[in-house]
């Protein structure tokens, strides 16, 4: 069984002087002249099984104004429990019954069951509300983000043009076998490339490794011609398998192509390459070199 609103928990609501109190405080009062929202809550409750008998849960009001504590205070759920056991100001927002400490597994049943349909009329609300006091028009958005460690290698054109060259290989031998070795003309160039990609870590002198990169990029698209070739063979079929290689092809043909470019831009015109068109990496294609202050630049993949 639960209730929509709590039964006065208290006849005093405690909010300390300090400026969380305050807000709070303004928080709840707005949450008061919004009692609508808690009929969308109480509903979503309802959605989760709870009978209409048996022992009372948390009531809707409850639930919501802890659930804003948790966003408000980017809490845990066992961080949420403590507070609320601990903290007057918290009890006092939340409103809970007298002598009810909920339990953090209480609170995540119950504050999860809230769907986002239902997040979105109470940030609706919040807007209106603040439209009309001229705080916020709600026209552009602040989003905030973070970058994280790409799994990659240390990206430079040798090895993205080795990687580009096993993998249209690996594609090749797929596609023999998908049709039995009949009919698929082409040459395995992986230790010739590998050579190649190798000789130029060790090599000294811009013209000694620009010769090796024209016959690294020259093996290069010399594959590529290769994989277009059976591209264009197996297209007649349609099984599943052959469908699914054809993907992988899609995938990875405008790929090789632009590392084939900015390697051809950057080795051979010696022409600087702007960062939002390097390709770093044939396996993270969305990974961007990223400067971080002062420290050496990483290859993170932004996420928000």
């Amino acid at each position: 069984m639960r209730q929509e609103r709590t039964v006065q928990a208290s006849i005093f609501e405690v909010f300390a002087t300090h400026e969380i109190g305050h807000e709070l405080k303004a928080m709840s009062r707005w949450l008061d002249e919004h009692r609508d929202l808690l009929g969308l809550v109480a509903r979503d409750l309802v959605r989760i099984g709870v009978k209409a008998t048996g022992r009372q849960g948390l009531p809707a009001e409850a639930v919501l104004r802890c659930a804003l504590l948790k966003q408000y205070r980017q809490l845990s759920y066992k961080e949420l429990a403590f507070h609320l056991e601990d903290s007057a100001s918290f009890r006092a927002f939340a409103r809970l019954p007298w002598s009810w400490s909920p339990q953090k597994s209480a609170l995540q049943k119950t504050i999860s069951a809230i769907r986002a349909e239902t997040w979105e009329q109470i940030n609706r609300a919040l807007l209106v509300g603040a439209r009309q006091t001229k705080l916020e028009d709600g026209a552009v958005v602040r989003l905030d983000s973070t970058s994280t460690s790409a799994l990659m290698h240390e990206p430079s054109d040798s090895s993205l043009l080795w990687d580009a060259v096993r993998i249209m290989v690996r594609l090749l031998k797929r596609a023999d076998a998908l049709i039995g070795g009949a009919g698929l003309e082409w040459r395995d160039h992986c230790r010739a490339a590998k050579k190649r990609a190798h000789k130029i870590q060790f090599t000294r002198g811009r013209p000694n490794r620009v010769q090796l990169y024209r016959e690294l990029i020259a093996i290069t698209r010399q594959t590529l011609v290769h994989l277009k070739q059976a591209s264009e063979q197996l297209a007649v079929a349609s099984t599943a398998p052959i469908a699914a290689w054809q993907v992988q092809v899609r995938h990875y043909r405008p790929l090789v192509e632009r590392i084939i470019r900015q390697s051809e831009r950057r080795v051979l015109a010696g022409e600087p390459v702007p960062a939002g068109e390097k390709l770093v990496s044939l396996f993270e294609p969305h990974a961007d070199i990223i400067v971080k202050g002062s420290r050496a630049p990483s290859m993170d993949t932004n996420s928000t």
